[in-house]
C-alpha cells in the first residue's frame, strides 16, 4: 500500500452534566468495529486506514465537540488534518459512526470536496482546526 489515511482521535472527556450522547451502549465499540471495516474496504483500493491517539484531551459538550474530536489526514491527496467537523459540515442525523464514515469516505475517495482552510464556505465551529 502506498497511501495512509490517518484518522485521529482526541481523548474525550464528557460533560455529561451539560450533554449526553447515547445513540451507542459503547461508543468505542462501534467505532472499533467501523474502523475495522473501512480498514478492509479502503485496503482494496491501495489505502491503508491508520489510527492514532493522541494525548490532547476534547472536552465533549455537545455533538460539534464530538466531531471536533476526530480528525482526518490523507497527506497523499492533499488533505491536511482537519477536524471531522471540517470535513463534513453539519450532520443530519447525530450518528457519529455515520459521521466519520462519511468523512472518511470523502477524503479517501472525494479529497477535492473538502474546503481548504481559510476558505468562506467553511464555517468555524471554534474546534482549533485552523479554519
Amino acid at each position: 500500500m502506498n497511501k495512509t489515511l490517518d484518522v485521529i482521535f482526541f481523548d474525550r472527556i464528557w460533560s455529561t452534566d451539560v450533554w449526553k450522547y447515547d445513540r451507542y451502549e459503547c461508543l468505542d465499540t462501534a467505532l472499533v468495529a467501523l474502523i475495522s471495516e473501512l480498514k478492509e474496504e479502503l485496503a482494496r483500493f491501495g489505502i491503508e486506514l491508520r489510527v492514532i491517539h493522541e494525548e490532547l484531551k476534547s472536552e465533549i459538550k455537545g455533538y460539534g465537540d464530538l466531531l471536533n474530536s476526530m480528525r482526518i489526514s490523507f497527506s497523499s491527496a492533499g488533505v491536511a488534518s482537519y477536524c471531522l467537523g471540517h470535513i463534513i459540515c453539519q450532520s443530519k442525523n447525530l450518528d457519529i459512526v455515520e459521521d466519520l464514515r462519511r468523512g472518511i469516505n470523502r477524503v479517501a475517495f472525494a479529497p477535492e470536496t473538502v474546503e481548504p482552510s481559510g476558505s468562506d464556505k467553511v464555517v468555524c465551529h471554534n474546534c482549533g482546526c485552523g479554519c
